[in-house]
């Protein structure tokens, strides 16, 4: 596989794009040109299309997708990607607005200056009118169509023989359509980071790290407006290329606007495993404090995360594939709120069947399941349905 065909089969399992109702990963086709066109179709069952507690609303989903990508060298020292994805959805059971289209935009340019210095910067815009996973604790049945952008950033070089020195910038920003919504979550999230690394061997790498985060709400920002500080240590472990191990330790220290400042450990926890062409396992585990979707009654929750990913090539043609995650958190009460305990599990399976290099034929299952201390908090969805989709 060459590098910007990599490039796309990791874009296409890391990132939530709109025109992929599914969270397993699906198999991305070997083209082998940098000019890549996608049209795509499915039907499939949403047993609760907007997430709520009860009164529940399901209703059967009929996609349309189309989608143009650009993976190619522009030099011998710098790379480019560019994909544009629309999906249209018509919900036949939604009350109002039955028809619905979406839009996703991602942009990465990565240039070497020198075999040791180069810079990785991307872009990632999405209007998300049929959100794959939605919040809980919405009021009953309510919209929650958003707009998002994620600008990244990341500049490293050398400092010595085997010092590394590494910068990193995130800009994250969300915007609801429903007015109520807007008014709690609209948000700006920049995030800074500064690592310094040592090759204590060729495989192994050690590492210092410090981060700030600074989120700003667009309204009440006195009383929801938060700064962090992390100091982290870290390893990475590249043995080849079937494995890749990484992990950060540390603590956050945490100012709130309007509410307690707290200080938490922070870890991070991930691998990857490629045992075949085409299949492979990858995993992980991290604790962190986010965001809550409550700002009024919470400041934050607290989260444990364990997420697995597998994709395994059944055959030439067959690919399966299938994702979990389960998030224990507690969620954080501002003064006179009990903290809550809550578990998200996420589950996704996929079979694709690939009769030649230019169509995939999917028959996927998602399981979305959220218990909560409140019962205005839990949450039960499901979706299954077929898709198909057509590269050239």
């Amino acid at each position: 596989m060459n590098k910007s065909l990599r490039f796309v089969a990791l874009v296409a399992l890391s990132l939530p794009i709109a025109a992929r109702a599914v969270y397993a990963p699906i198999p991305e086709q070997e083209q082998g040109k940098a000019l890549i066109y996608r049209l795509g179709g499915s039907v499939y069952h949403d047993s609760n299309i907007f997430g709520a507690a009860t009164g529940e609303i399901d209703s059967m989903v009929y996609s349309a997708t189309g989608s143009i990508s650009y993976n190619g060298s522009v030099n011998d020292q710098t790379f480019a990607t560019a994909s544009y994805d629309v999906t249209f959805d018509h919900i036949a059971d939604r009350p109002g607005k039955k028809n619905l289209t979406s839009h996703a935009l991602l942009a990465r340019v990565a240039h070497a200056f020198t075999s040791a210095t180069n810079i990785d910067v991307s872009d990632r815009y999405m209007i998300s009118k049929n959100p794959q996973s939605l919040l809980a604790g919405i009021p009953l049945n309510s919209d929650q169509s958003f707009t998002m952008n994620e600008f990244n950033a990341r500049f490293a070089t050398n400092a010595g023989q085997k010092t590394g020195l590494v910068f990193k910038y995130r800009n994250l920003a969300m915007a609801y359509d429903t007015a109520a919504l807007a008014v709690q979550l609209d948000r700006m999230e920049n995030l800074f980071g500064a690592e310094m690394n040592f090759a204590l061997l060729p495989e192994t790498k050690i590492l210092g790290e410090y981060r700030y985060l600074d989120i700003a709400y667009d309204t009440a920002g006195n009383t929801k407006d938060k700064q962090s500080h992390f100091l982290l240590a870290g390893v990475d472990y590249n043995p080849g290329q079937e494995i890749t191990l990484s992990a950060r330790a540390g603590f956050e220290d945490r100012t709130r606007e309007g509410a307690a400042d707290t200080t938490s450990p922070y870890l991070e926890l991930s691998a990857r495993y490629g045992y075949a062409e085409g299949s492979f396992f990858t995993g992980g585990y991290t604790f962190a404090i986010e965001e809550a979707s409550d700002v009024t009654r919470f400041t934050d929750t607290r989260v444990n995360r364990l997420f697995l990913n597998v994709q395994h090539r059944i055959s030439g043609a067959f690919t399966a594939s299938s994702s979990f995650t389960i998030e224990p958190s507690k969620l954080q009460g501002r003064a006179g709120q009990t903290d809550l305990d809550e578990t998200t599990t996420r589950f996704g399976a996929a079979l694709s069947w690939i009769p030649t290099k230019n169509w995939v034929i999917t028959g996927t299952y998602d399981r979305d399941h959220v218990a909560s201390d409140d019962n205005a908090r839990d949450q039960e969805r499901g979706r299954y349905g077929v898709s198909a989709r057509l590269s050239f």
